[in-house]
């Protein structure tokens, strides 16, 4: 769910004191010291320990093979690669065995699963929709389908053309039909791809029974006052919550809310922008009783080191936004105090809810800025209660850190762009209560009551 792809191609106060480990071995007692080394090594709060590291591995561990986005299903984790996708036995979080790999090459792979359903987003024009197509011809991009009943031999089932492709995408289950809302970047004049206009998403229907015959069934068009962005037009990533007939779209230079009572024809609640502080709405989170939402920015398309003290903490952040009456009011914002080197890529992304009753707390991937858990209980005041982060990666000025961070029973689970799956594990009095709520699956973007 990231835009550094799009740009290489065409606040809170201080975080708690920290302390090192090694990037490859469960923790260590260390210094409280905050800094960090310069040779990768990790560090974290009091609070977090790396239980478990999983480094890239080949067919998937090329230079460009970046780990991207993560879904999970019972005992299994599936990591996003520019490469195709990885499986992961996580039964012993703290002992993540490979199950399979597949190598199906494409920009950015952002992975989702229902049943013995995976879709891949395919943002990237190749010469055809299979796993042997190649970039050098631009005539196909979209999405993906796999039947994965079969965890250690994953098969191609059919793929679909979208328009612009699929940056992201989101699941919105109905009965045995599967939704998928398309969000995609554009448009680029003269392309095969991606004509002008693009003003929209797009809906794919797949039936759960018959994934061959999945196809486009809608292209709503959700900016009534119509977008006004030099980045790009259409979304980046938009997050439903079908119990609460909701969707929160971020369109790059808009945040959008969404009825989906009728998931083919969303319906426009309200539209909004923050010109002064955000560059590019990037996603979206909902609270769990769906009455705040956080959006996040993306400034400079998460190739740019923005967690320093010459960037404002109202940029390259959260905003959050509480849901009264239908409509969204923003309170407050939220960006990690912690100063990060002028080689390091950091600014806010993919994070999900740490189940806890009656709170807002979240886990966030901030790449290498590292992963941080932060509070928005009090939307005015969200506070970081504890982080994981390594030094600058090759000696900096590469693109790397974590693209995703998500939690799952009991476990925090970071796709780190180069250096793999990383598995955390936080004692807090805070989210400790989120150990005991048990989840059968979870796709990030369609948000489930807990």
């Amino acid at each position: 769910m990231c835009a550094v792809l799009l740009l290489a191609a065409a606040c809170s106060g201080g975080g708690p004191a920290g302390e090192r480990q090694s990037a490859r071995d469960t923790p260590r007692a260390g210094s409280s010291d905050a800094g960090k080394n310069a040779d990768g090594d990790v560090m974290t709060s009091k609070n977090v320990r790396q239980v478990a590291h999983v480094p890239r591995a080949a067919p998937l561990d090329g230079d460009m093979d970046w780990n991207t986005d993560l879904a999970f299903q019972g005992d299994y984790a599936f990591v996003g690669n520019f490469g195709g996708f990885t499986i992961y036995d996580i039964s012993d979080p703290k002992q993540p065995k490979t199950v399979s790999q597949v190598s199906c090459p494409a920009q950015q792979n952002d992975v989702s699963v229902h049943g013995d359903l995976l879709v891949l987003s395919v943002d990237e024009p190749r010469s055809g929709e299979g796993c042997d197509s190649n970039a050098d011809v631009r005539d196909w991009e979209g999405l993906r389908i796999f039947d994965i009943s079969d965890k250690k031999s994953p098969k191609y089932v059919t793929a679909v053309r979208t328009d612009c492709g699929s940056h992201t995408h989101t699941m919105v289950p109905a009965g045995e039909t599967l939704y998928v809302y398309v969000s995609s970047p554009g448009p680029e004049p003269d392309s095969k791809t991606c004509p002008p206009p693009h003003e929209i998403i797009q809906v794919v229907e797949i039936p759960t029974k018959s994934p061959k015959d999945a196809k486009v069934v809608a292209s709503p068009e959700i900016f009534p006052d119509h977008q006004d962005t030099d980045f790009a037009a259409g979304c980046h990533d938009i997050t439903a919550y079908p119990e609460k007939k909701l969707a929160a779209a971020a369109c790059f230079g808009d945040g959008v809310l969404l009825d989906i009572s009728d998931p083919v024809r969303p319906k426009v609640l309200q539209q909004f922008r923050d010109t002064e502080n955000f560059e590019i709405w990037h996603s979206a989170t909902f609270n769990n009783d769906a009455t705040k939402v956080i959006f996040s920015d993306e400034l400079g398309g998460g190739s740019q080191a923005t967690c320093d003290s010459r960037t404002p903490r109202t940029k390259g952040a959260n905003a959050i936004y509480d849901l009264k009456d239908g409509k969204l009011e923003r309170r407050g914002y939220f960006k990690i105090g912690r100063e990060q080197q002028e080689v390091e890529n950091c600014v806010a992304h993919n994070g999900s809810l740490i189940p806890v009753p009656g709170k807002d707390v979240m886990v966030q991937a901030w790449y290498q800025g590292g992963v941080s858990v932060w509070d928005f209980t009090d939307s005015a005041k969200p506070r970081e209660i504890g982080f994981f982060e390594r030094g600058p990666y090759g000696g900096g000025g590469d693109i790397a850190g974590s693209w995703s961070a998500y939690y799952y029973n009991g476990y925090i689970y970071s796709s780190d762009i180069r250096e793999g799956l990383d598995v955390l594990e936080i004692d807090d009095p805070l989210t400790d209560p989120a150990k005991k709520v048990r989840m059968p699956d979870f796709n990030v973007q369609t948000q489930k009551t807990y």
